[in-house]
């Protein structure tokens, strides 16, 4: 088996079309389906059902499609580890996000690791929670941020920041009469929420919010990025939730950030890393997020008793 043979099975798997994953690999179709067959023979298991009208994975495929994109990654790697030590670094941290961080933090963070350790390179890597924990157990990462700590045996999670749960309200809207807006008053609204696909820690910490209240909220969208919520909340198309440090970023005009009434929601930031990593750099790594403090607009708003009667704008 060539790293040929996995080039090809990976751009017919994503492709589910010969003459499009042909294409992408700049090769004519009969040598693809060549080593297609090649790789099958190899396995001892056919990896494609393919017919005049459709091509798809069998179960061996899919199993196979698990494991192929790591090969690459590792690769890579291991290609960017070589281009590191070349470049004076002595070592490497690979470190995965989910669900995105507080905009303030990660500048702050990767400053503080560049002034104390600069011979240590950073890498960071934007992947979906279970992408994330499956690379954590895989050695493709040696930590990883994200908001949910549902992450299983063998990762440990451990609560590091935390943000207020924010209400973003487009500019001259009726729920802007509310300092603390009464959670049963927004959900008379459809809201824009953030795609459980995308960022799963995040959705489900919303979600458990979004419970409080016996009413079934109205999806107007679910999107990718908090940007992408704001600029909809701007255009007056819905109601956003997000933490208070990504609404008090957002560069659209006409967002008003206000908190919900009664106990303060927070929406907390985990860090992951495998159980019983013993790394010294690791270790120093989990001190400087320790060491990162709150930016400002983080913090919950003071506590607004549960049965008090709500204030309104004058």
């Amino acid at each position: 088996m060539e790293l040929r043979h996995l080039r090809c099975f990976l751009a017919v798997a994503e492709e589910l079309n010969f003459a499009r994953a042909a294409e992408r690999l700049h090769i004519e179709q009969s040598p693809l389906s060549r080593t297609i067959k090649e790789l099958e023979e190899e396995l001892g298991e056919q990896l494609f059902v393919r017919t005049s009208r459709s091509t798809r994975l069998t179960r061996a495929g899919k199993l196979f499609m698990d494991h192929v994109p790591r090969v690459f990654t590792a690769l890579q790697q291991a290609r960017d580890s070589v281009k590191a030590a070349a470049n004076g670094f002595h070592g490497q941290l690979r470190v995965s996000l989910s669900d995105g961080l507080t905009p303030s933090r990660l500048p702050s963070l990767l400053a503080l690791c560049r002034q104390e350790e600069p011979e240590i390179e950073i890498r960071l890597f934007e992947v979906p929670l279970s992408h994330q924990i499956k690379g954590l157990h895989d050695d493709l990462y040696d930590l990883g941020f994200a908001q949910s700590n549902d992450v299983g045996e063998g990762i440990t999670a451990e609560a590091v920041w935390s943000d207020a749960l924010m209400v973003a309200v487009p500019a001259r809207h009726p729920l802007l009469k509310y300092k603390r807006i009464p959670l049963e008053e927004l959900l008379r609204y459809p809201v824009v929420l953030c795609d459980p696909q995308v960022c799963e820690g995040h959705a489900r910490q919303v979600e458990r919010a979004l419970r409080r209240a016996n009413i079934e909220p109205l999806i107007a969208e679910y999107v990718a990025s908090i940007d992408l919520m704001m600029a909809l909340v701007s255009a007056g198309f819905a109601i956003g939730l997000a933490g208070a440090p990504h609404v008090a970023a957002s560069r659209e005009p006409g967002v008003v950030a206000r908190p919900l009434a009664g106990r303060p929601l927070l929406l907390k930031t985990y860090l992951l890393h495998r159980e019983g990593d013993s790394s010294d750099v690791v270790a120093r790594f989990i001190e400087r997020v320790q060491a990162i403090e709150s930016p400002e607009g983080s913090r919950a708003s003071p506590p607004v008793e549960p049965d008090s009667q709500e204030e309104t704008e004058p």
